[in-house]
């Protein structure tokens, strides 16, 4: 008797030890960045403070203590500044990658993987491209929150990660290019809510997990070429819930079925162009937008993962160009993480295929996903009182949108996360 009550005291222990060394890493689910403070003065650079407005040439932008403090010509630099000159290079606001997603083996244990190793790999994602602010609409929060606490805290240089925990998917409907490369043990913990109830309690667990956005898979590929709608009764209570908090909602759609749920049921950002474009005409299009619901093409995504062939890329490029021509709001994202393949080239010359400008492509990068996330008022322009988060560009992407991919500088509220490295003569 006595062995069985020692036996019972180890299991009780050895549980509670497990139980704490997987939650420590969840103890702080929305971590308040630690202050930066200094000067960082960036001179002679052209200036977009806004995707509408003219540039400013031979300008100085000045960031106090993470707060744009100045910006323009003849501004005087602060003494102790840290000074970058600039001359030919270009300044905008900080971009935005909306739909990323840190599921890749290499983010497991982001809380106790060394900040060197992990520094480097948001390096190589995201602040080498001018990424400031992403959002993860889709991964383990039990990597994602960690990673997301050791960056405010200032463990590691990074971007302002808004993340949606765990996906929702229909009953059954996990996609199968899911199931074919995650373990079983992983698919199973994935909700697959059957019922309205169901989806409600998920979103409130993503929601005691940290989550700041939702993701529901509205549209799911079960099959390649075989599409399972998300019940719209489900989708509609997740979508009410993640409402009710100040949340907005990202739907994977697919097709024109996952389309009219995500419509149907209240989202709010179409996490992808339809790639099935059957159907999606002006109507359906034209519905979207007097929803006033915003769509992340991620074009590059679709000629990467699935096929480069034009008879399927042209129909979604051309989806995406008559979203724009109706007066749809388009966000930047790539699904990095998701796709392996980080550089953003090939995106934006997609986008200019399908009929986007400089200004377009600055805005998406911009305003448009700081006033759909709630923060236009402290975010997305180059004005004295805004965050100091700033993309500084080799080049004028007004003249050639490649240059949105040649970044010189990353800066997050004042302090250069990412900075390009001259070679050696």
């Amino acid at each position: 008797m006595k062995l069985v009550r020692v036996l019972v005291v180890i299991v009780v222990v050895l549980a509670a030890i497990g139980y704490g060394l997987l939650m420590w890493p969840m103890r702080e689910l929305h971590p308040v960045a630690e202050p930066v403070r200094g000067v960082l003065a960036i001179t002679g650079a052209r200036v977009y403070v806004s995707p509408d407005a003219a540039p400013i040439d031979g300008a100085t932008v000045v960031v106090r203590d993470g707060v744009i403090a100045a910006v323009g010509t003849g501004v005087a630099v602060p003494a102790g500044a840290e000074v970058v000159t600039c001359a030919r290079c270009v300044v905008t606001a900080g971009f935005w990658n909306a739909h990323v997603h840190l599921t890749e083996s290499k983010w497991s244990g982001a809380a106790w993987k060394s900040a060197a190793a992990l520094e480097a790999q948001v390096e190589d994602m995201l602040t080498s491209r001018g990424f400031t602010t992403v959002v993860d609409v889709g991964s383990n929060p039990f990597d994602t929150i960690p990673l997301r606490r050791r960056i405010e805290h200032g463990e590691l240089a990074g971007p302002k990660i808004y993340t949606a925990g765990t996906a929702l998917y229909p009953p059954k409907g996990i996609p199968y290019y899911l199931r074919e490369t995650l373990p079983k043990w992983m698919i199973r913990l994935m909700p697959q809510p059957a019922t309205p109830a169901e989806a409600a309690a998920d979103e409130e667990r993503n929601l005691g997990r940290g989550a700041d956005v939702l993701k529901l898979f509205t549209g799911s590929y079960v099959e390649r070429g075989t599409v399972l709608p998300m019940p719209v009764e489900n989708a509609r209570a997740a979508v009410e819930v993640a409402h009710r908090h100040g949340q907005i909602v990202f739907a994977h759609e697919s097709d024109l079925a996952g389309v009219k749920v995500a419509m149907e049921s209240g989202v709010d950002v179409l996490a992808h162009a339809a790639d099935t474009t059957e159907g999606v005409d002006d109507a359906v299009l034209g519905g979207i937008v007097a929803r006033h619901m915003a769509m992340v093409p991620t074009l590059k995504m679709f000629g990467t993962t699935v096929t480069k062939k034009d008879a399927y890329l042209l129909p979604i490029y051309a989806e995406v160009r008559r979203f724009h021509e109706l007066g749809g709001e388009l966000i930047f994202g790539t699904d990095v993480g998701y796709m392996r393949d980080y550089t953003t080239e090939d995106e934006f010359a997609a986008l200019a295929k399908s009929g986007l400008d400089g200004r377009d492509m600055l805005r998406m990068l911009t305003v448009t996903p700081a006033g759909r996330l709630g923060v236009l008022a402290r975010a997305g322009t180059v004005e004295v009182g805004k965050d100091g988060d700033l993309t500084v560009l080799e080049g004028d992407p007004m003249g050639d949108v490649g240059e949105f991919a040649k970044v010189k500088m990353t800066v997050r509220g004042g302090r250069v996360i990412w900075r390009k490295q001259v070679a050696a003569p």
